[in-house]
């Protein structure tokens, strides 16, 4: 008999919004069953409720007929139900080992823990994922994209019913992901229930049986994915026909002189890197996981130590100490990872966007508050940030809103920004959101912004960038004027060793 979950007439309310609203629908084992909607949709907050991390305020959550209700995390892990959120929920400073074996560490008579047992068992796991990394390395050492594969390995070792993923190839190459889509086909033909969230409109084509699409927190329609087309998803999802996201993209076609140039750049991690950017061009930067775009950008705005080379900005040599000089001289960045480097989680909308600026926001010896509440208030309203206030805390918005925060912080009236670093800075964010940040993008670059954009969405770098820099193990493997890039040719560049 197939395994059978119901969410019934679900409602959950926050100070101000609707998270849920009478949501009802089920899903069986045996199928992959995608969870669609904006920024906001109710999809999180769903998969929060079905967790344990947060009670409805009306409604049923039945398995297999049977009214469950989970008061922790804990209860729904023992009812053997997993969820893997976008935001991974690792311990940093302790292995990969004890991370996977987190609730079922194997202790001998003595309280001891069986630390062969553990090594060997991760071990396997960590084959069978095809992994290149220990079970004794410290998660907090390793890249975003394995810290990912191994919130999925926790799942995949208790062998739940019912596994929920929120968001899973945002960090991930095709290889993982490769990887990860031939372990859910496994779990699907087991008779497991898999609830898949992405916004990613191939990945749901690919791997799903049927869509369950929301809208501000109501349930709008379930389809089978077979007899579904991208249009009809998308309008179902934005209330909108969005058209052509890359076509209808008003590109800027002015470039000016160069902005920044970096000469030989070398940090323990990248080597010999040379590259110039120009005003008013988006310049792309494209690899494998490993490549060190990031490590790059990092060392450029201060935040990683430089062992030689040289930075020029606007024809001037500079050399940032820190973070706060690279902001002081107009180079910003939306970091790769926005809940660790890029926010203040427990500070509000309005603390955040207003954080880099706050020392010209005074009146005499007290802050403009007036000031500091338009500036956010614009951003908010610019980037459809969905917040009953500016006073929310921004742990409490979803991923995709979190992201649109910083990049409302960086592109204030008050930044005076030259330099635009993106590192994903499309992760999380739903189509529609997505087609406006494309714009933005271009809106800054007409206003001679030089914009350094990083995706692991290949077909956005394609789109999106003017000319595109191509990374391996480190180094430049190639530069690529956008209307001679293809995706062998851009691929077979990342490879290139």
């Amino acid at each position: 008999m197939k395994q059978v979950l119901e969410f019934a007439n679900i409602s959950k309310a926050f100070p101000g919004v609707q998270a849920l609203d009478n949501v009802s629908f089920q899903v069986e084992g045996g199928k992959v069953s995608a969870l669609l909607g904006e920024n906001g949709a109710g999809k999180s907050t769903l998969l929060k409720i079905l967790s344990g991390d947060l009670h409805q305020d009306e409604g049923q959550v039945r398995i297999n007929g049977e009214a469950r209700h989970f008061a922790s995390p804990y209860q729904s892990i023992k009812a053997s139900i997993s969820v893997i959120y976008q935001e991974r929920q690792l311990i940093g400073e302790m292995s990969v080992m004890e991370n996977v074996f987190l609730d079922d560490l194997h202790e001998n008579r003595f309280g001891f823990v069986k630390k062969a047992d553990l090594k060997r068992k991760t071990q396997e796991i960590i084959d069978i994922f095809g992994l290149s990394i220990k079970p004794t390395d410290l998660v907090g050492q390793l890249s975003v994209a394995h810290q990912q594969m191994i919130e999925i390995m926790k799942a995949y070792r208790r062998d739940s019913d019912i596994i929920a993923f929120d968001e899973p190839t945002a960090p991930l190459t095709d290889k993982e992901i490769t990887i990860l889509f031939k372990l859910i086909r496994q779990l699907k033909e087991r008779g497991k229930i898999i609830i898949y969230v992405s916004h990613r409109l191939a990945e749901i084509f690919q791997i799903t049986d049927e869509i369950i699409v929301l809208k501000d927190g109501q349930l709008v329609k379930t389809l089978k994915t077979s007899e579904t087309e991208e249009n009809e998803l998308v309008k179902a999802m934005v209330g909108r026909d969005i058209g052509d996201t890359y076509a209808n993209l008003r590109r800027n076609d002015k470039m000016g002189d160069v902005l920044l140039e970096v000469n030989n750049l070398e940090t323990d991690d990248v080597h010999d890197v040379s590259f110039e950017l120009r005003q008013g061009e988006v310049l792309g930067f494209a690899g494998l996981i490993g490549a060190g775009r990031t490590e790059v950008m990092r060392a450029i705005f201060g935040a990683d130590p430089i062992i030689s080379g040289e930075i020029r900005l606007e024809g001037v040599p500079v050399s940032f100490k820190s973070p706060r000089d690279a902001i002081n001289a107009g180079v910003a960045l939306c970091p790769e990872d926005r809940k660790e480097q890029g926010l203040v989680l427990n500070r509000s909308v309005r603390d955040n966007i207003s954080i880099p600026v706050l020392s010209k926001m005074k009146k005499g010896l007290f802050m403009d508050v007036k000031a500091e509440e338009g500036l956010a208030a614009a951003a908010v309203s610019k980037y459809s940030i969905k917040t009953p206030t500016t006073e929310k805390l921004t742990v409490e918005l979803s991923g995709g809103n979190q992201q649109k925060t910083i990049l409302g912080r960086w592109t204030s009236e008050m930044m005076h920004t030259k330099v635009l670093i993106l590192d994903e800075p499309t992760k999380g964010i739903d189509v529609g959101a997505k087609a406006e940040v494309y714009q933005m993008i271009h809106d800054f670059a007409s206003l001679g912004i030089g914009v350094i954009f990083i995706s692991s969405e290949l077909t956005e770098v394609l789109n999106v960038s003017d000319n595109i820099i191509v990374m391996h193990n480190g180094r430049i493997t190639g530069k690529v004027p956008r209307h001679e890039a293809t995706e062998e040719h851009v691929v077979g560049l990342s490879m290139k060793e």
